[in-house]
């Protein structure tokens, strides 16, 4: 009787030592859910087109990791080169930061780098908020203005740390002229990865760009040539260039050719997005898998329904946004539209852009007939 009694408790001891080793393991894993991929975004454009201000819509979501235009410290350290020499370094950190693996920084920054040696990290919430600065909230609204006093010492490795708390992680770039270059980026298992090709009126993008000519020097030397900046017809030898681009990733993107491209890109046009900024921003945030709030609602208001007129060319502030996109109806004698025009028709009969036939047309012609096909 005894011994059987003990066999029986062998035998449950068995059991439960099975049960443990297999089955306990199992249910730890069942607990632990598994965390969700993150969304990458690209909002894809060129200069003078919206893209700040555009990048701080999704800057200022607190699900949002943002940067902007970080190969720019591509084309300063390898200025020597083409646009399309440049093409796979920048590609190549675009992944890298897609990954939050900012190491690929090491290339084009000083050993004893900080956060703020990052070209514009000041208009990433996501760096002026923890743990990237703990003086911030993580769901404030914040101004570049108030981050740059505040939140400049921190370590450069916070750069990283913040990044991999992020559900999303956004860039905004002006320097790739091919969606092709992309497809890698858009077939990597590991990203998840949808363009927002923004694109602006190239009457409006040439006469904001007349304004900025010594800041964008550089640029346009590496996209056309330092000859091909020169003299009068420098500054449309550029457009030309931009306006080609836009078409062509334009063709690839709204065609869905290749099939993974199917869902993953999307047109926006400035002109919309300011005369109806809660519409296209929602239907960006939808695209990107974000929730439009309240406080973010109240924001883009705010932000396009103010008195300002756009005067400091690199700041983002409250402004009049619909009555500064049109400013160059204006300011930018027709004689030079019909030259931007000549250059950039095929484009702009692609993203729904009129052409204006005289210089009364220019003054006069209304917003409806200026952009009445609706690109979306």
């Amino acid at each position: 009787m005894v011994k059987s009694r003990r066999v029986q408790v062998l035998l449950i001891l068995v059991v439960l030592s099975f049960l443990l080793t297999c089955f306990l393991p199992c249910s730890n894993d069942a607990l632990v859910e598994e965390k969700p991929s993150p969304v990458h975004i690209l909002i894809l454009s060129s200069w003078r087109s919206g893209s700040s201000f555009t990048g701080q819509i999704f800057s200022q979501h607190p699900s949002v990791f943002y940067l902007m235009e970080p190969a720019w410290h591509v084309w300063v350290k390898m200025y020597q080169n083409s646009a399309e020499v440049l093409r796979m370094a920048v590609r190549d950190l675009v992944r890298s930061v897609f990954l939050c693996d900012m190491s690929v920084f090491d290339a084009y920054m000083s050993s004893q780098k900080k956060k703020s040696d990052l070209f514009q990290w000041e208009s990433s919430r996501a760096l002026c908020s923890p743990p990237a600065c703990d003086l911030f909230s993580r769901s404030d609204i914040i101004t570049a203005g108030n981050c740059r006093i505040i939140c400049g010492e921190y370590p450069f490795s916070k750069v990283e740390e913040a990044c991999k708390t992020y559900s999303h992680v956004v860039i905004k770039e002006v320097r790739f002229f091919d969606l092709k270059v992309l497809y890698p980026l858009l077939t990597d298992p590991s990203l998840n990865l949808k363009i927002i090709h923004l694109v602006r009126d190239p009457r409006a993008v040439f006469r904001s760009r007349e304004n900025t000519a010594a800041n964008l020097k550089r640029d346009s030397d590496i996209v056309v040539g330092s000859q091909g900046t020169k003299g009068e017809m420098g500054p449309y030898n550029t457009m030309e260039v931009i306006c080609k681009s836009h078409a062509e990733i334009y063709k690839s993107g709204s065609q869905a050719i290749p099939s993974f491209l199917k869902d993953r890109y999307l047109l926006v046009r400035y002109e919309d997005i300011v005369r109806d900024p809660l519409a296209r921003v929602s239907q960006m945030y939808r695209f990107a898998e974000l929730h439009f709030t309240p406080e973010l609602q109240k924001w883009v208001h705010n932000i396009t329904h103010g008195k300002g007129q756009g005067a400091q060319a690199f700041e983002i502030g409250s402004r009049d946004a619909l009555r500064v996109s049109q400013a160059w109806r204006k300011a930018l004698p027709f004689e030079k539209i019909k030259k931007v025009q000549n250059l950039c028709k095929d484009a702009m009969d692609l993203l729904g852009y009129r052409l204006v036939q005289s210089e009364e047309e220019q003054k006069n012609m209304s917003l409806d007939l200026l952009f009445a096909q609706n690109s979306s």
